[in-house]
């Protein structure tokens, strides 16, 4: 007899050997084994062990077939220890050797002594010897799932035929409990993408900082998907995408970053095709280096109802395994999702600004209308109260208060035209931008915050570096307003500062007479600025405020001029 055998079909015999009928109740137990659960890789883990009891094998596994059908996604074993398994290295991919044969030509094979077979490619360095293998491919519905295999038969004696028909019925048994296992898994992965969802919805509509929201969407991309990082893509002014939001474990220089609309990639995420990557590192389309270390990646546009407001990015390390078409179809929803939560968050922002600027015009109106027209007519009672005035000292008296009353006058218009001024009337000086920014905030302060420029902020700071110190500013006024109950805000923008590591820089400075940060309060928005900083290579950084004993809280956020 040969040592590769396959077995050969034919009708099932019509009585039961003494070997088998004496087996039927471990074999009854191995069906009931196998189909205890739901979650999948616990139930390969089952199937192989049950496998191993069932033919009294020392070894077994289970290679799942990938979605193309010509290598492995997946080998779970049993019988080899995590340490060998450790010096063992890589597992094996099924695109050569025997448990690539099987791949191909999915049969059951028997065999006395593997190693003598030529479709054999020999072990790695620390594997284990094996000679008697038994493999048969597992079907799950009708299609191919994986193939299992069984190795050196205890006591060095072949798989026979009874092991052979025992398995195969296990393997049956475990085709149904494989596919209970993936309807369960795929429903809680998309339970999981639609709580996802509902995360991004929540945090985009609650009306917090747009950076903040942006996060929650990079952050919950990355998780859902199992990738290195999620990143957050938004048209750049100039053309191409600009990433606004980064979620990975280390800070991450990439924000800000613009991809150039040569791209592409970009070009096709613009028009709102989703792009898939099996090696963004080595993929001649990628024309950034911003890919660097990246392999499998998904690329999908934020687009609804028409609009393409972004793209979302989700890479996976080198070497790891690619997108499956589920992962890839959720990825698509996800996005789609956030693009009409993006949109519905950017019609409520609309709306409040609407309402802001309503306001300022009411209370630019009220101002002109009442305030000055009484204190106009103030002024000239006291003139009046003046020339009647016999006393010197009440003349000089009512003179200084009809001079402060001029000059309130004069403050008090200023304020009228910062309050009518459009947001598109503003030239685009990063000086005026920061007066824009204060005086904008002043009307829900109720009082305008003090400034000061140091050095020639409008000629020495680069664009990007005052897009982001104009975040900055902005997001630390709104926290003064909803956080601080400050009566004071004192805000000082340098230009002439050196960084800790001598390069020239920026530094905002925004100090107030507040609460203070409460101890476990929220940081998100501390940490936004810290963010910002990071990614331009500068820091961000609170303390004390200018309140009575150190009340309040400063914050000093700083970056490279350019």
């Amino acid at each position: 007899m040969s040592d590769t055998t396959r077995p050969r079909p034919g009708p099932l015999p019509s009585t039961l050997s003494a070997e088998l009928t004496a087996r039927v109740p471990q074999l009854l137990e191995a069906m009931r084994s196998v189909g205890g659960g739901l979650e999948l890789h616990s139930t390969l883990d089952r199937i192989c062990e049950t496998a191993a009891e069932l033919t009294d094998a020392r070894y077994a596994a289970i290679g799942v077939v990938d979605e193309d059908g010509r290598g492995l996604a997946d080998f779970v074993h049993h019988g080899v220890d995590e340490a060998t398994a450790r010096r063992i290295g890589r597992q094996p991919d099924g695109h050569r050797g025997l448990l690539g044969a099987l791949i191909r030509d999915p049969e059951p094979v028997r065999l006395a002594d593997l190693t003598t077979d030529p479709r054999s490619c020999g072990f790695p360095e620390h594997h284990p010897l094996m000679r008697g293998f038994l493999g048969l491919p597992i079907r799950v519905q009708g299609e191919i799932f994986g193939n299992l295999y069984l190795t050196e038969k205890r006591g060095g004696e072949p798989f026979n035929d009874h092991d052979l028909n025992m398995v195969r019925v296990l393997a049956t048994e475990a085709g149904i409990a494989i596919g209970n296992a993936r309807l369960y898994e795929a429903a809680k992965q998309r339970e999981r993408w639609i709580d996802g969802s509902v995360a991004v919805t929540t945090a985009l509509l609650s009306g917090g900082d747009t950076d903040d929201a942006l996060q929650v969407v990079a952050e919950q991309a990355r998780g859902l998907s199992g990738s290195t990082a999620g990143i957050v893509l938004l048209p750049a002014d100039e053309g191409g995408l600009e990433i606004a939001a980064v979620a990975a474990d280390e800070p991450s220089a990439m924000l800000g970053t613009v991809v150039p609309p040569e791209s592409g990639i970009v070009a096709e995420l613009l028009d709102g095709q989703a792009v898939f990557l099996e090696d963004a590192a080595g993929d001649p389309r990628v024309i950034t280096t911003l890919a660097h270390g990246y392999g499998p990646t998904m690329m999908v546009p934020l687009h609804s109802d028409g609009r393409i407001l972004g793209a979302l990015v989700t890479p996976r390390a080198r070497g790891e395994r690619p997108f499956t078409e589920t992962e890839r179809t959720l990825a698509i929803q996800f996005a789609a999702q956030a693009a009409l939560a993006l949109m519905m968050a950017d019609a409520q922002r609309d709306r409040e600004r609407l309402a802001v600027y309503e306001d300022r015009d009411r209370i630019a109106r009220d101002l002109h209308d009442l305030v000055i027209q009484r204190l106009f007519a103030t002024g000239m009672m006291l003139e009046s109260a003046q020339r009647g005035a016999v006393e010197p000292e009440v003349r000089d008296g009512v003179g200084n208060a009809v001079d402060e009353l001029d000059v309130t006058i004069q403050e008090i218009r200023t304020a009228i035209f910062a309050l009518q001024q459009g947001p598109a009337e503003a030239p685009s000086g990063l000086r005026t931008r920061v007066l824009r920014e204060i005086n904008t905030a002043a009307v829900p302060l109720g009082f305008k915050p003090t400034h000061r420029f140091v050095g020639p902020v409008d000629a020495l700071v680069g664009d990007l570096t005052g897009k982001n110190l104009i975040a900055a500013l902005r997001e630390t006024l709104s926290n003064a307003f909803r956080h601080a109950h400050a009566a004071r805000i004192d805000v000082v923008v340098d230009a002439t500062v050196t960084l800790p590591d001598g390069r020239e820089g920026v530094r905002l400075t925004v100090a107030d007479d507040g609460v203070g940060i409460p101890e476990g309060g929220r940081r998100s928005g501390l940490k936004n600025l810290r963010r910002r900083a990071e990614s331009l290579g500068g820091a961000s950084r609170h303390g004390p405020g200018i309140g009575e004993d150190g009340g309040g809280t400063t914050v000093v956020w700083e970056a490279p001029l350019e």
